[in-house]
């Protein structure tokens, strides 16, 4: 087989789940006058790949500092605020997902072989404490909640009892 016949292609997205939204920490947020707001997201479950995130933007890198830079691209857009425990506290969690392709030209028909890796950086569980404003506690209840549902699956992955219908929680 000749090189000419093999190609790869590294793909990167980042997204974060905050407050139960699903954002795309590579794109811009749109301009607001009280805030920055990103666009919601959808996750779909599509036939052949599975869940996926409708309209997450997909970025092409050749090397290790195309990585690092979407990287802190993502970082500094994501939700974070001052908490008692921390001045720059995430709100959020994040997937950073690294998609491997190699494509082929075997006797006339193409193929494709993807490899995934997602990294992913939960936030910390929340404890609600007297004075805490009303974002921080809806922030702090929606991150436990997320937690404790990926702990049931978690669990249940464990077992035989695992079920879709406890994957849609």
């Amino acid at each position: 087989m000749s090189d000419k016949q093999l190609t790869f292609r590294t793909e990167v997205s980042f997204l974060e789940i905050y407050n139960e939204k699903v954002g795309d920490l590579l794109r811009p947020p749109t301009s607001n006058k009280q805030q920055r707001r990103r666009p919601t997201l959808r996750v779909r479950e599509h036939p052949k790949l599975g869940p996926c995130v409708q309209d997450l933007s997909k970025h092409v890198v050749t090397d290790f500092n195309g990585v690092q830079k979407l990287i802190e691209r993502g970082i500094q857009n994501r939700s974070v605020a001052a908490t008692r425990m921390h001045d720059h506290s995430s709100r959020s969690h994040a997937i950073f997902t690294i998609n491997f392709i190699q494509a082929r030209l075997d006797e006339d028909l193409p193929s494709e072989v993807v490899s995934k890796i997602h990294l992913v950086d939960l936030a910390g569980s929340e404890r609600a404490t007297v004075g805490m404003n009303t974002i921080r506690l809806k922030e702090g209840a929606n991150i436990n909640k997320s937690l404790v549902a990926l702990g049931s699956v978690i669990c249940a992955l464990g077992t035989t009892l695992a079920t879709s219908l406890l994957f849609l929680n």
